[in-house]
C-alpha cells in the first residue's frame, strides 16, 4: 500500500506531498529528483536525491511515513547542501544533533512530520533562490512538452556569460543535489514512468518521453533503474 496526501497549506510551496506506505518487502526505489524525510522502524532519516536505483529492505508490513520536499527546497530547510545528501540516507539525529534527536523522538511518538518541520519552514521563507526556481520551472515545462515558460526566454550561451552559467550550475547543484543535465535525465525517466501504462510499445514510449530513440531509453533506464526497459516497465 502506498498513498499520498497534500501537505498543509503553509508548506505547499516547499513540500510536494505527505506519503505513507506499508512495505510488501524489498522494493526498488528509482531517482525522482526529490529529498524525503522518512519515519519508520524506530528511526527518522533523510533520504537524499538519488542518481541510481536502490532497494528498500524493510521487513514486510513495516509502516513508513514520509514528507517529500519539492526539488530545490530541502537544502536550505535541512541546513546542508543537497549535493552532500546525494545517494545517502542520514538520520535526523546525525544531521541536527540534539535538535534532531528531540524531533525524531517526537515524530516516532506520533507527531506529524509536516508539523515537526513547520518552524524550519518559517526560517526558510526568505531563502528561496530565484535562479534555481527559474531553472526548475523551465525544466518542468520542457519535461511536460512546453517549448518555454510563457513570458520567459531561455538565454543561450551567446547572451549569458560562461561565469554566470557556472555559478547557476553550482547553485542548482547545491539546492537540488546534482547538476541540470542529471536532473533533466531524471525528469525524462519520470515522464516515461508516467506514460508507460498507456503506451503500447517501448519504441513509442521512447518517443513520447523525449528520448532520441529506443536504444537511448534502454541506456538511460539501465543507468537509472538498474534494469532494462522490458524488465522495469513489465506489467
Amino acid at each position: 500500500m502506498y498513498r499520498e496526501s497534500p501537505p498543509p497549506e503553509t508548506l505547499r510551496r516547499l513540500v510536494r506531498c505527505r506519503w505513507e506506505s506499508v512495505e510488501p518487502g524489498p522494493k526498488r526505489i528509482v531517482p525522482d529528483g526529490c529529498v524525503d524525510l522518512v519515519a519508520s522502524h524506530g528511526e527518522v532519516f533523510v533520504a537524499g536525491p538519488d542518481t541510481t536505483a536502490w532497494t528498500s529492505e524493510f521487513p514486510p508490513g513495516t509502516r513508513l511515513r514520509g514528507l517529500r520536499f519539492r526539488p530545490g527546497e530541502a537544502a536550505a530547510m535541512l541546513g546542508v547542501g543537497a549535493d552532500e545528501l546525494r545517494d545517502s540516507r542520514i538520520s535526523l539525529t546525525d544531521l541536527w544533533n540534539r535538535r534532531g534527536a528531540t524531533l525524531a523522538d517526537e515524530i516516532l511518538s506520533g507527531r506529524d512530520l509536516a508539523d515537526a518541520m513547520a518552524d524550519v519552514a518559517t526560517d526558510h521563507a526568505a531563502q528561496a533562490d530565484p535562479v534555481v526556481e527559474r531553472m526548475l520551472a523551465q525544466f518542468a515545462a520542457e519535461s511536460a512538452g512546453d517549448a518555454e515558460i510563457p513570458g520567459r526566454r531561455e538565454s543561450s550561451a551567446h547572451d549569458r556569460p560562461a561565469r554566470s552559467e557556472r555559478q547557476a550550475r553550482r547553485r542548482f547543484t547545491l539546492a537540488v543535489g546534482y547538476g541540470p543535465a542529471t536532473y533533466r535525465r531524471i525528469l525524462r525517466l519520470q515522464r516515461a514512468i508516467a506514460l508507460a501504462p498507456a503506451t503500447a510499445t517501448l519504441a513509442d514510449l521512447a518517443v513520447a518521453a523525449g528520448y532520441s530513440d529506443q536504444p537511448h531509453l534502454t541506456r538511460e533506464c539501465r543507468a537509472l533503474t538498474g534494469l532494462t526497459p522490458g524488465a522495469y516497465f513489465a506489467p
